[in-house]
């Protein structure tokens, strides 16, 4: 068992790492850049240790602070939340060069389902369905354009590494795929430093489905059903719920062995998410596996009332899973909505700044996540997102008149959220019927 682990992360997942580790008597250790010296997590770990200036690359990136930081306070592990290392190859084998276990997958496995073309074969020889595109990465243009035309447009092509959207263009037909295969290539330089690019035929308006797994050191794997992601804009999330609300029961158990079968095929251990696609026929395709906690794991944990963050404390420290598929139950719905410091009424752009007023919602099914407080002073520097607001009810129905209630009952002034564009993407009388896909926020809002 752990007995002192490092948070490598901020905001609210740090937060949430630091609850699950004190309930179950472990020691924690936070780190912090000095934007989060005052962070409600910082002051609630058992140590903290400030690894540097706002900058991300010389505080939240710089694992060289991060493994220095560990090392003097004695952790024996490190949990790494969601973003920044969490997905590092690199960083995970340090830790492990280190002595410290990292909270994670084997850094074998999390390289091969990083490469996105080395996760495509994994999919296919664990008999799981891949969008149709390249066998390997593009190397010209020529190519390119011989397997557009041989899959049909309108494709997409996608970055090698990386995600959140980035280093991804649609093109729909010849003359644009030049600028956009160039475009593409050097966002994902940028953004991941690696710009190689694949391409796959672009479903027209799916739906993005996840199923939630966990593997243990022994083999055993089970799942925590399926989450449904469709509600996106730019590619980032912005609403989840599970379950999803169009898939049969009978596909819903492919889906979920499906993605069991990709994590055994991977000798994959701890968390993981496998992403897919849902077209309107029904019919499912792998895209990708986030080697990590994901931002949504709230949602799962509603609906089954198993806590994910100690089931993957408890798998690193070595422990079998005691759980058994017949175990794991579904009850309700739960909805997710993430709560970003972004002004709506003008395209979404960054509103950082102090809160002087915060209300939070509460209620019977009501759960907030968030390390904000009134009086805190959100950065420029990080990531927009503030709080996420979960509530979990018997019904669909009764889970999004639970949520439109809470969000309007949440107050964080003076800066802009996203609160108002959830309510209307809540009131929509499509959400409302289920009949959304990821184009959904584009068109409607």
């Amino acid at each position: 068992m752990l007995s002192r682990i490092l948070i490598a992360n901020r905001g609210e997942i740090a937060l949430r790492v630091i609850r699950a580790c004190h309930e179950m008597g472990i020691e924690t250790v936070a780190v912090y850049s000095e934007a989060d010296r005052n962070a409600s997590y910082v002051r609630l770990a058992n140590e903290s240790v400030c690894i540097g200036p706002p900058d991300c690359t010389q505080s939240y990136l710089n694992i060289a602070r991060i493994i220095s930081a560990a090392e003097v306070t004695n952790v024996d592990a490190i949990h790494p939340g969601y973003g920044f290392l969490a997905e590092n190859a690199n960083f995970a084998e340090i830790c492990r060069d280190c002595g410290i276990t990292f909270i994670g997958p084997p850094v074998e496995a999390m390289r091969q389902l990083g490469d996105k073309v080395e996760a495509r074969k994994l999919a296919r020889r664990a008999k799981v369905p891949v969008v149709p595109g390249s066998e390997g990465i593009i190397e010209n243009e020529k190519e390119a354009l011989r397997l557009a035309n041989e899959i049909g447009y309108p494709i997409i092509i996608k970055a090698v590494a990386g995600g959140g959207g980035r280093g991804m263009r649609v093109v729909h037909n010849d003359i644009s795929l030049h600028a956009a295969l160039a475009s593409a290539r050097a966002e994902a330089e940028v953004a991941f430093g690696e710009g190689s690019v694949y391409m796959e035929k672009f479903i027209v308006e799916p739906r993005h489905v996840e199923v939630q797994v966990m593997a243990d050191q022994e083999g055993n794997v089970v799942h925590f059903f399926e989450r449904d992601c469709s509600i996106q804009r730019r590619h980032q999330k912005m609403i989840e719920e599970s379950p999803c609300p169009v898939l049969e029961e009978r596909d819903r158990e492919r889906l979920a062995e499906a993605a069991c079968r990709l994590i055994k095929e991977a000798n994959y251990v701890n968390a993981a998410t496998v992403e897919f696609l849902l077209d309107k026929e029904g019919d499912f395709y792998f895209i990708e596996v986030n080697t990590r906690i994901q931002v949504e794991h709230p949602v799962t944990e509603m609906v089954t009332g198993q806590d994910l963050i100690k089931w993957q404390l408890r798998i690193a420290g070595g422990e079998p899973m005691t759980l058994r598929q017949k175990d794991i139950r579904h009850q309700g719905v739960a909805i997710e909505c993430r709560i970003n410091a972004e002004d709506p009424a003008n395209n979404f752009s960054p509103c950082p700044g102090t809160i002087s007023r915060y209300i939070a919602p509460g209620g019977l099914g009501v759960r907030i996540d968030t390390h904000v407080h009134q009086g805190w002073t959100i950065s420029p520097n990080y990531d927009s997102l503030i709080a996420k607001i979960i509530v979990h009810q018997p019904t669909r129905a009764e889970a999004i008149a639970t949520m439109r209630r809470a969000l309007q009952e949440f107050v964080i002034e003076p800066v802009k959220t996203t609160i108002p564009a959830c309510l209307d993407i809540l009131s929509h009388n499509l959400f409302v019927k289920g009949k959304v896909d990821t184009g959904f926020v584009e068109r409607s809002l």
